[in-house]
């Protein structure tokens, strides 16, 4: 009995020391400034890679269609170069960031590319609904009053939200803004479910004979689960941060929570759509290649 309650009390400390040791390693981790640097240098290293790779698809869409305006396409090429360019930015200079004396302009510098990326994303939200409502002969006048307007309430309740803090550093407006993010980014993951659903239903009704069926079902249906999955992750990864110190985003001593987050939230999502959604629109004008008035 005496020889049992002895090796149950040495496995004990056994574990105990080896979660102290682990512990131990993964503040010294955190605590690194090569291992801050690695990671945060890394992060703009790959933001900048895709910010790349959407300003040459850009290029050659508006190479290929130089007649069209500013079409869907264009513009979400676009705000991705401008998105992933931000980041980029913000994290090669994220010793500088992170050390700001006044929290609110820290705020501003991580927050805001997050709503661009919102905003960005939801574009394709927009574009599926149209074309959605007019294979079901359902009126689209209002869709893109619709988009510009929850854009605009979203970022005036933001700015608001800064102004704020900027004037009353205050805990519980903080907490507010965060679960304000995560309210936003469940709107995107909403707004993919229901209309990369439904567009993705409706294309599987048409005939299997049926030219570009196939594609148009593996282009809908894989965005869709990318975008949902960043969304979702955004959201509790957010929503755990509001209530634990220890999950924050927002500080330098964060560098391997905060790479795997913004890699899976942002930077593998844009990868993979702007892979997925790489071909070049055709010369000639379609029905489902709309310039934005």
């Amino acid at each position: 009995m005496r020889r049992d309650l002895a090796s149950s009390f040495a496995t004990a400390a056994s574990s105990s020391s080896a979660a102290d040791a682990l512990r131990g390693w993964w503040d010294d981790v955190n605590e690194s400034p090569q291992c801050q640097d690695a990671a945060f240098f890394s992060l703009a290293a790959a933001y900048a890679l895709v910010s790349a790779v959407a300003l040459i698809q850009l290029v050659r869409i508006q190479r290929r269609v130089p007649e069209f305006g500013w079409t869907t396409q264009k513009v979400f090429h676009l705000m991705n170069f401008l998105v992933n360019g931000v980041r980029a930015l913000v994290f090669g200079f994220h010793v500088h960031v992170f050390l700001l004396r006044a929290k609110v302009y820290k705020l501003v510098l991580l927050d805001l590319p997050g709503l661009l990326f919102f905003s960005t994303y939801t574009l394709l939200v927009l574009f599926w609904a149209e074309i959605y409502h007019q294979a079901r002969s359902l009126p689209t006048d209002k869709l893109r009053p619709a988009y510009i307007a929850v854009n605009t309430i979203i970022y005036v309740v933001q700015v608001c939200i800064w102004i704020y803090l900027g004037i009353n550093d205050n805990a519980v407006v903080e907490l507010a803004s965060k679960i304000f993010i995560v309210a936003v980014s469940f709107v995107a993951l909403l707004g993919f479910s229901v209309y990369g659903g439904r567009l993705f239903v409706l294309l599987r009704r048409f005939p299997i004979e049926s030219k570009g069926r196939q594609k148009k079902l593996y282009e809908v249906g894989t965005v869709t689960a990318i975008c949902v999955t960043c969304f979702l992750i955004r959201c509790v990864v957010v929503a755990l941060s509001a209530f634990d110190a220890d999950v924050s985003l927002e500080v330098l001593d964060h560098p391997v929570l905060d790479f795997f987050y913004y890699m899976l939230a942002e930077i593998l999502p844009s990868a993979l759509v702007l892979f997925v959604l790489r071909k070049l629109p055709p010369k000639r004008v379609s029905a489902q290649y709309h310039p934005i008035n």
